[in-house]
């Protein structure tokens, strides 16, 4: 075999795929198919898209400056010129960290679009199209997602974008329309919003991020209302068309919509048509890869990682499989992910969960309590001027565990990692409230949020 292990996609899972590999002492090797390095993580999705936001957010923390600028579009054009900015910046230092990274490990980087010629075999195509053969003990793929492009809809990549073109524009639309309610889209109407652009939003279900509970989701709604975004809730697309220079979104209900720009934002698909995966054996289902608990697809020595294998689809998880897959195919130490894995929307204000929602408790019929800290209670919190932030605690009556911990407010992605270790370690409600927090923190809330539930149980006493 040329390698013991051959990734496809450089990506957050393929490149810690790759370290843990090189750690192990085994010929690694990395095929990338784009020209550089990072795969959506880095380069389309999770890294432009935080760098543009955090533009977007200090100048929503800037009181009055939307309505400032709004009649000055080359002083709009100016923000959205210092969020591509950033975005490039950070994107190079990263890149260059991947690289440097790689190489120090000794792992391989192989240009070239990958398909499977057996179940040992890859066959490697270079933007030449010339081809040759890499064996190798083990094939890890990792090539990832893309947005979901229907056929019916006129993507131009100038009116009409996807959440990877919309990160290339260089002017500031007036007026855009998100199509879609979930984690992408309220991340993009976070960003348009707070740069000055007239955000509206369609989506079928009655409330954004219809997965998670209301009073959260309500809080991010309430800011989208304050930054002036319009929302077509319960509604669905029937057509977008390109109309002079702006677009024309027909509603089922027959509604009109006319704005500059459309971000489409409704899923994504998996990077596994090009793969040709039927040739070792495996069978794709619309394209999503299933693996078992160790990641193994139905053919052991070939495993998948990332988003390929569909939720929860994040840079964070897609690390850990990586890392876990190397280990169970070298028969490393046993790798155990944490039950509780953490999730973050990166809107204006950040939204943070992890363990069980109130809906999944509800249906599951576990008795709970809900116990709440505001940010505008904690002296931090009036200090840096969140009156609208929240802790909330979902807490089991019966042995008073934590079943779930939902953060909205600036540093909720940071936040709610407090809560996870909890969990992770089995504690309960009561080792928060005897715990000490630093004064003045917004970590004090889960002190408070403790107290409100500990308070509740002893009233059930009684």
């Amino acid at each position: 075999m040329d390698y013991d292990v051959l990734i496809i996609g450089s990506g957050p899972a393929g490149q810690h795929a790759a370290w843990q590999a090189a750690r192990m002492g085994k010929r690694a090797a990395i095929v990338e198919r784009k020209p550089k390095l990072g795969g959506a993580g880095l380069q389309t999705g999770t890294i432009p898209s935080k760098a543009m936001r955090e533009v977007a957010y200090l100048l929503s923390r800037s009181g009055g400056m939307r309505q400032a600028l709004a009649p000055d579009s080359r002083s709009r054009h100016g923000l959205l010129a210092d969020a591509v900015r950033r975005k490039e910046g950070v994107i190079a230092q990263q890149e260059s960290v991947i690289l440097k990274r790689l190489l120090k490990h000794g792992v391989a980087l192989i240009p070239g679009e990958a398909s499977f010629a057996d179940a040992h075999i890859m066959q490697i195509a270079d933007a030449s199209g010339h081809t040759r053969n890499i064996s190798a003990e083990v094939i890890i793929l990792a090539s990832g997602s893309r947005p979901r492009r229907p056929a019916d809809i006129p993507f131009d990549k100038k009116t009409v974008l996807d959440s990877t073109s919309i990160l290339n524009l260089r002017h500031l639309p007036d007026s855009l329309l998100v199509v879609g309610g979930g984690v992408i889209a309220c991340e993009f109407v976070s960003i348009f919003a707070a740069l000055g652009v007239e955000v509206c939003v369609v989506d079928s279900h009655a409330q954004l991020l219809e997965y998670l509970s209301e009073d959260v989701v309500g809080v991010l709604a309430d800011s989208f209302l304050g930054m002036g975004v319009k929302f077509h809730m319960q509604e669905s697309v029937a057509e977008i068309r390109c109309e002079g220079n702006g677009t024309v979104t027909v509603l089922k209900s027959g509604k009109q919509i006319r704005t500059d720009a459309v971000l489409y934002a409704q899923g994504r698909q998996p990077n596994s048509d090009t793969l040709q995966v039927e040739h070792a054996g495996i069978i794709a289902k619309d394209g999503w890869i299933d693996v078992n608990a160790h990641f193994q697809t139905s053919v052991p020595h070939i495993f998948a990682v990332g988003d390929l294998i569909g939720r929860p689809a994040l840079a964070s998880t897609g690390m850990e499989q990586g890392r876990a897959a190397v280990l169970h195919a070298f028969g490393g130490a046993e790798h155990v992910t944490a039950d509780n894995l953490p999730m973050a929307v990166y809107t204006i204000p950040e939204i943070s969960y992890v363990g069980k929602t109130e809906k999944e408790i509800q249906k599951e019929n576990i008795p709970y309590i809900a116990g709440r800290a505001y940010f505008r209670d904690s002296a931090r919190g009036q200090i840096i001027g969140d009156a609208q932030g929240m802790l909330k605690l979902l807490v089991d009556s019966r042995n008073e565990k934590l079943l779930g911990v939902h953060i909205v407010g600036e540093q909720a992605s940071e936040l709610v990692h407090i809560g996870q270790l909890v969990m992770n370690l089995h504690g309960t409600v009561r080792d928060l409230v005897s715990n000490v927090f630093n004064y003045p923190t917004l970590a004090e809330c889960y002190k408070l949020a403790a107290l409100d539930c500990t308070h509740q149980l002893e009233l059930k006493k009684m």
